[in-house]
């Protein structure tokens, strides 16, 4: 049907509603149960539905999704087992970016368009650190200097640092501390190649939510096999993307399918050591963004990695097995399975540890928004390759691309850095002009060629540098008495005669 995602099948099939799509979900599951293929085959029915799809690729095995698959080995007894019979291989219309412009079209964000919590979040700054960054912020809007890139960043906070006794007295303390501190931050960024996330052109978010003339939605997949070896770049970028979806897209209610689904693999990586006005910053955009028609699905190992606040707000869900070797895991097992609506068939905290590879506990919202008995249910075969996609492949869809040519060239207009720059030549140059005007200064003879100088000008007579003969006398003859004098007293003084 045109209305719903078919997940899978058990003792009954299980779907996914398109209207009920933007209430948000999670995919969880032990490494190697199946979470990878789960999320495959939801993203493929959304981009078939007309929904496009954004979706990290931190294993490099969701690339596939742009190429067909083809039904053999295990997946061809699962589609025997739920009675799929009319399986057709069949790519997703699929376009990939990469921070780092290796291995898709480069996605770059201006400095003002992260901002300074975000900025403060990525560089893992001290409270004085981020109130440092937030001053140099503020100045820049006020003087009208375009922040968007690292360079940028490096000459406010030096601009920023010259001038913190006037900027202290106006907004606070700004430190050199703080401000160093945060420029070997920065450093550091740059030498873990971050510099190429800031600058222009910066994504045009828009540009994930196309659909193809068939009316397919695209599947826009992040290559994030390096960016996850830095964890807090990762998690940041994935929050600006949802803040700004959030700040820029119009109020719809609940359409009959998304205009845009995320898909947050590594989901716990956006919360760990998030300090608490972020968490409630997240919970809210969450909550919120669904009204502008945006689906989140975090895809993580448990269901403990999500805050309870946020986990609250996920209405479908497809759990995989878990592995209880420790107390701390079983008392997840039993958490998640509390979230789910009873089955009287089977104990849900039992069957979740007995699940097979591409097995799952599935329970979605149903039409009323109700969410339904959870299901033990066998996950369908993807219709697109499962696994990565070939060099060849990846540069055959790279050159079909929507937006082709579009981002692949860095673009550095004048801004922060440029104009400081010539700021400070342009106050040297008049330092200098100004001192080298001497007809703009008194001579030292001034007058002296023309009238007397005042009595109270006229300089006091030059110090003789020589002593006359007799004045050379007359002090040797002082020296001499004084020594005779100091020999008497300290002869008296010991009792010594003459």
């Amino acid at each position: 049907m045109d209305d719903r995602i078919f997940i899978g099948g058990g003792a009954e099939p299980q779907y996914l509603l398109l209207k009920r799509a933007n209430r948000h979900g999670l995919v969880a599951g032990a490494t190697g149960t199946g979470k990878t293929v789960t999320l495959q085959i939801l993203a493929e029915g959304f981009a078939r539905a007309g929904v496009p799809v954004f979706a990290a690729d931190v294993k490099s095995d969701l690339s596939g999704i742009g190429a067909a698959g083809a039904l053999q080995g295990p997946f061809a007894e699962r589609a025997k087992q739920i009675g799929l019979t009319d399986y057709t291989g069949e790519a997703c219309p699929t376009v990939f970016w990469d921070l780092y412009g290796e291995r898709g079209h480069p996605i770059r964000a201006t400095g003002e368009e992260m901002g300074a919590p975000l900025l403060s979040r990525l560089l893992e700054l001290s409270e004085a650190q981020e109130g440092a960054l937030a001053v140099a912020f503020k100045m820049a809007s006020e003087e009208g200097l375009p922040i968007l890139d690292l360079k940028d960043l490096q000459a406010l906070l030096t601009a920023t640092a010259e001038r913190r006794e006037e900027l202290s007295a106006k907004y606070g303390l700004v430190s050199p501390q703080s401000i160093g501190a945060i420029q070997r931050k920065l450093l550091q960024l740059e030498n873990e190649g971050a510099d190429k996330f800031f600058g222009e052109p910066a994504l045009d978010l828009f540009d994930f939510m196309k659909t193809r003339a068939d009316g397919k939605g695209y599947v826009n997949i992040l290559s994030a096999e390096k960016l996850i070896n830095s964890p807090r770049l990762y998690s940041t970028f994935l929050l600006w993307l949802l803040s700004e979806l959030f700040e820029k897209l119009p109020e719809v209610g609940d359409p009959d399918k998304p205009k845009l689904v995320f898909f947050f693999d590594e989901a716990h990586l956006l919360f760990n050591d998030a300090p608490p006005a972020l968490l409630q910053r997240i919970e809210q955009v969450v909550r919120l963004i669904r009204s502008k028609g945006v689906g989140v699905y975090f895809v993580t190992q448990s269901p403990a990695d999500i805050p309870p606040n946020v986990l609250a707000q996920l209405g479908n869900r497809v759990q995989h097995a878990l592995r209880a070797y420790t107390p701390t895991e079983r008392k997840a097992i039993k958490a998640a399975a509390e979230s789910f609506r009873p089955n009287p068939a089977f104990k849900t905290d039992e069957v979740i540890t007995e699940l097979g590879i591409g097995e799952a506990l599935v329970s979605t919202l149903d039409a009323k928004g109700t969410p339904t008995e959870v299901q033990r249910t066998l996950v369908r075969p993807p219709y697109s390759k499962v696994g990565p996609i070939s060099d060849a492949d990846r540069a055959a869809v790279q050159q079909a691309s929507p937006v082709a040519g579009k981002y692949d060239t860095a673009v550095d207009r004048i801004s922060a850095h440029e104009m400081l720059t010539k700021k400070a030549d342009q106050l040297k140059k008049a330092e200098a002009a100004n001192e080298e005007k001497p007809s703009l200064r008194r001579p030292d003879n001034y007058g002296e060629d023309h009238r007397p100088a005042p009595k109270s000008a006229q300089r006091a007579p030059a110090r003789r540098t020589r002593q006359s003969y007799a004045e050379t006398t007359v002090k040797q003859v002082a020296r001499s008495g004084m020594n005779t004098l100091v020999r008497e007293v300290v002869k008296s003084l010991f009792g010594k005669k003459r």
